[in-house]
């Protein structure tokens, strides 16, 4: 009889086991959410630029794809010299485009019949994108490069070589608003604001506002006015905070 006895509560043993080690999980289940409190933060530093980008072109029209090129290089070979004359590294010119197109023109339909094209030249554009960081000469580069050839550009965009100290400020001011939030919250819920949960800085990172258009002419009477202002970076964060039960 004592086998049988033994058989029968090793049975019974194995078919509590699943409801024992079950026991925990369900025990997980049934415990309450934690309470929180999720807010985001907005911090932002204002700061004057210190670097301005500057795209220009030459654009040149010959009979010929040899003529309009020709005229184009000599054009952006005096501009690049006058710039590195001026101060300008290497490393701060880049070309940024370069193409040579056909022209044609279009003549009206005669007798409601579509003519041919006619091939009246060609078309050079070589843009180079200019880092100048000496804000004080700005004005005078334009000047002296619509002078010089340059006939298309703008773009103009103020910024900071080193942006990484404001980015900092503002980051720290999207925490402290956060804070300031969640503690304003807590308060008039009349609960105690808890330890921080979790912290995420929101994308896309921040980047200067705002960026300055202009537009080239052809002709400048003295060194074009410009007005550098001061670049915003903006840090938006996400603060999550536990409420104090």
């Amino acid at each position: 009889m004592a086998p049988i006895l033994s058989k029968t509560l090793l049975m019974t043993a194995l078919l509590t086991l699943p409801i024992a080690a079950a026991a925990p999980a369900l025990a997980q289940e049934a415990k309450p959410r934690e309470a929180v409190i999720s807010v985001t933060g907005d911090g932002e530093k204002a700061v004057a630029p210190d670097m301005a980008i500057v795209n220009l072109a030459v654009v040149k029209q010959a009979k010929t794809a040899r003529e309009a090129l020709d005229e184009n290089n000599k054009a952006m070979n005096e501009v690049l010299k006058a710039l590195k004359d001026g101060g300008i590294a290497e490393r701060d010119l880049q070309t940024s485009g370069f193409s040579i197109q056909p022209q044609y023109n279009y003549p009206q339909p005669v007798d409601g019949q579509q003519q041919q094209p006619q091939l009246i030249g060609y078309q050079t554009i070589n843009s180079v994108t200019v880092r100048l960081r000496d804000l004080a000469k700005l004005g005078a580069v334009i000047d002296q490069s619509v002078t010089l050839g340059i006939n298309q550009g703008g773009d103009i965009q103020f910024t900071n070589d080193k942006p990484e100290a404001a980015i900092e400020e503002a980051r720290k001011n999207a925490v402290a608003e956060a804070v300031k939030k969640a503690k304003t919250l807590s308060e008039a819920a009349g609960v105690k604001l808890g330890r921080i949960i979790e912290i995420n800085e929101n994308v896309p990172r921040a980047m200067p506002q705002p960026a300055y258009r202009a537009t080239m002419m052809k002709e400048a009477d003295s060194a074009v006015p410009v007005q550098g202002g001061e670049n915003t970076y903006n840090i938006s964060v996400t603060v999550t905070f536990a409420i104090e039960q």
